[in-house]
């Protein structure tokens, strides 16, 4: 039996991943044919293990990604112009957000936009990097909200730390002044430091007049569209074929 005070100790020092190996090697008699390192090993690789997860587990619950999306789970089937070349290559260990170059993701509405972006963005997690999903309406909104408390420089500072900053529905209507100043504030911020994964209805030819101002809109472009990868997909809408398939 283990005896408690060096349980109560394990656990103390947030060892649990090597309590539960423990425990698994106390009831597995093969366990006792081990040698002391070997045994030693093993309670190692488990407490790395369990401390990995419990990392992953906060960088998945802090992104707040919209869609319980996985690369894995991408389907390639049917005319939606998805390139399984290119998304491979952006998911090997995320070179991609090691590189800080940016992410777009076109089409028309229901066609998988979110889910190929939320995909990318958990796939970072998986590979050690911070995400934040949002969509395009909550950040300008949360950008005029903590500009009136004061709070906006706060904002911008901690929306900088984040490695993948995915901004869902892009360009969607034509930014407002203080808008596209908040939004140039952050491409400037992010610029060869973090990347960024936008998803838009729109080609990038018509961002710049939904920007509005030709000056910041050629600032922010400039910032976004050299080192980024496209994405184009195309395609009735998922939602209103699945909505056929159930009638």
């Amino acid at each position: 039996m283990l005896k408690q005070p060096m349980v109560e100790k394990l656990v103390a020092m947030r060892l649990l991943g090597m309590v539960e190996a423990l425990k698994s090697q106390e009831q597995d008699a093969a366990s006792r044919e081990l040698s002391f390192l070997e045994r030693l090993g093993l309670l190692v690789d488990q407490q790395w293990t369990w401390r990995e997860n419990q990392a992953l587990g906060r960088r998945l619950k802090n992104a707040k990604l919209r869609t319980n999306a996985c690369v894995e789970d991408i389907d390639y089937r049917g005319a939606r112009g998805l390139d399984k070349s290119v998304i491979r290559s952006l998911v090997q260990e995320s070179a991609w957000v090691g590189t800080h170059e940016n992410v777009f993701v076109f089409g028309p509405t229901g066609v998988g936009k979110s889910f190929v972006a939320c995909a990318l963005a958990q796939k970072a997690c998986r590979d050690g990097y911070s995400a934040l999903y949002t969509r395009a309406q909550s950040l300008f909104r949360d950008l005029a909200m903590a500009r009136a408390d004061g709070s906006l420089r706060n904002l911008l500072a901690r929306l900088n730390r984040i490695d993948v900053l995915v901004i869902d529905d892009w360009a969607m209507a034509q930014l407002s002044e203080p808008e596209r100043r908040d939004f140039w504030e952050i491409c400037e911020d992010r610029y060869q430091v973090h990347s960024t994964i936008l998803t838009s209805q729109l080609p990038v030819s018509r961002w710049h007049e939904q920007i509005g101002d030709p000056t910041l809109a050629d600032g922010i472009l400039d910032r976004l569209v050299h080192n980024a990868h496209r994405i184009e997909m195309r395609g009735d809408s998922m939602r209103k074929n699945r909505g056929k398939s159930n009638t």
